[in-house]
């Protein structure tokens, strides 16, 4: 089909200064989330992610840490952040490096046609630096520094003074796009969003744009001007073009995977929300390009009330709490407890009871009592159905509902209120079978259909949850699939589309279930450290 769906969305590519956190682990997810539901819906999707390993942050760490910037990126790349896309279960289609020729080639041949067509120039700057934001900053966006930084412009991101660097560099004419931005954000109202992130940007914009600094000659860790090797690409400039470097775009050239999958829905921190929402942008529109389909800023993980950062001691390892809970926990947790797009506080001990009330105790023990009892009062076998009363057609109900509410809110990208409108068919169920007490109709022989009725609608419930939860929750879904007798009897899990997921009866009578491990055990104190 020529004009089949396609669904392409990227995470940012992050800085390998050092390992990731929960907060680079949070964004991994909610693309991954996004790209998998995409894909159960029948549409074409691609999902990327990378690092970004050039400028003047990566080579002071390499220097401190006696390497070169190339040893330093490699050996973090390998030992963090590709293993990181395994411990939170990650399924990307590509993994971009700016170090990759591919890309470099792509960034050269980008800004030489922009550079040919009189949109970057040569000229002088001084301006106050940050270079943990790799970004000029305006006074307006700094802080007075207090304490030991009193009387110092201070970087609000990373509480650290700025730099006044002057430098002759060459410009990007961003000062001719200021109209053309607000009339994309004008045509199109959810091109940013969440709509506060919007409101600030178009402020932003609405207030004047300066040409921007895209060259640096004090250092030489990045892509070479190709008009002018003495200067390198500033840093943002060189990584924004990931997302079309990856889909192989060429200047003489789109390439198929650009053609097919770009534009692309960006997932952003909201600290670099601007860069992708003005500068990318403008870039695009520079160079005659379609403009990326959105930018979602979400928030901040926060613990002890501040922004997740290594420098201040409050960056947690995902493998510290992945190797206690799982994948699965990690995933469900972050992406239902915090409002996707809010700000969100992070505790073990919230972490901890989410964990038991919903998962263990609300899912998986759900799971548990429907399989142990096919297998105790029907040998293992999914009972046929039998004449549905009110309480049975609920479930259904229930289940359509929830699709619907759940697929509307994933088109907008708020992640949470998906999950919690599939959580609603776990309450009705765990309901359903209080209200039913299938343990007690088993004792008396004359009510066998009934018995039949409510374990088969039991377990076509769970075949439900299993198709809506598999994005958020692949391991554990999986298992319960495998033991519903799901995956002889319907095919992979992968394969369901969740469109189809409220057709009820696909789990056909005699599907052979098989036991059913703990889906989330039992977490004891000392586990918790």
């Amino acid at each position: 089909m020529a004009n089949a769906p396609t669904f392409s969305v990227t995470t940012p590519i992050f800085y390998v200064n050092d390992a990731p956190h929960i907060g680079h682990a949070y964004t991994e997810v909610a693309v991954d989330v996004l790209a998998r539901w995409n894909r159960q819906c029948g549409v074409e999707t691609w999902s990327l992610t990378g690092t970004d390993e050039h400028g003047q942050k990566i080579l002071r760490t390499a220097v401190a840490n006696d390497v070169t910037p190339k040893e330093w990126a490699d050996k973090l790349v390998a030992d963090a952040w590709i293993p990181l896309l395994q411990t939170i279960d990650i399924a990307n289609d590509d993994f971009i490096r700016t170090t990759e020729e591919r890309h470099e080639s792509v960034v050269q041949a980008f800004l030489q046609k922009l550079y040919d067509d009189d949109y970057i120039y040569f000229g002088e700057y001084e301006g106050y630096y940050c270079v943990g934001c790799e970004e000029y900053k305006q006074t307006d966006d700094l802080l007075l520094g207090s304490g030991e930084f009193e009387g110092q412009y201070v970087c609000p991101i990373h509480g650290r003074p700025v730099e006044v660097l002057k430098e002759a560099n060459y410009f990007f004419r961003m000062s001719a796009f200021g109209e053309r931005l607000l009339e994309l954000y004008e045509s199109q109202p959810d091109f940013i969003q969440p709509d506060s992130l919007r409101n600030e940007i178009v402020s932003f914009v609405r207030r004047g744009l300066d040409d921007l600094s895209i060259s640096r000659q004090s250092f030489d860790w990045g892509v070479r001007v190709p008009w002018d090797d003495k200067h390198v690409f500033y840093v943002w400039f060189d990584a924004l073009i990931n997302y079309i470097s990856a889909l192989g775009w060429r200047a003489d050239e789109p390439g198929e995977l650009f053609q097919k999958f770009w534009p692309s829905n960006h997932i952003v921190g909201k600290d670099i929300a601007r860069f992708h929402a003005v500068i990318w942008p403008a870039m695009l529109m520079a160079a005659g390009l379609p403009t990326p389909r959105r930018v979602f800023g979400h928030g901040w993980l926060l613990v002890g009330g501040e922004k997740m950062s290594k420098s201040k001691l409050t960056g947690i390892a995902p493998a510290q709490i992945t190797d206690v809970f799982g994948s699965d926990a990690f995933r469900y947790y972050f992406l239902r407890a915090i409002s996707f797009g809010q700000d969100g506080s992070f505790s073990w001990e919230d972490l901890a009871a989410r964990y038991q009330a919903e998962l263990a105790n609300g899912f998986g023990n759900l799971a548990s009592r429907v399989v142990a009892m096919v297998g105790r009062y029907c040998d293992g076998r999914l009972p046929a159905a039998g004449k549905l009363d009110e309480a049975d057609a609920r479930i259904q109900q229930v289940v359509e509902a929830a699709v619907e509410r759940a697929t509307a809110a994933m088109e907008r990208f708020a992640i949470h209120e998906a999950i919690a409108a599939i959580w609603t068919i776990v309450d009705e169920l765990n309901g359903y079978l209080t209200e039913q007490e299938p343990w007690k109709v088993a004792k008396d022989e004359s009510r066998t259909e009934r018995l039949h009725t409510i374990l088969a609608t039991a377990a076509e419930g769970l075949r439900a949850l299993s198709v809506l939860l598999a994005p958020v929750m692949p391991q554990s879904t999986g298992l319960l699939w495998t033991a519903l007798g799901a995956e002889a009897a319907i095919g992979p899990l992968a394969e369901q589309r969740i469109d189809r997921v409220a057709e009820w009866g696909q789990l056909p009578a005699g599907a052979e279930m098989s036991t059913l491990p703990p889906l989330f055990p039992r977490i004891e104190a000392e586990q918790l450290g």
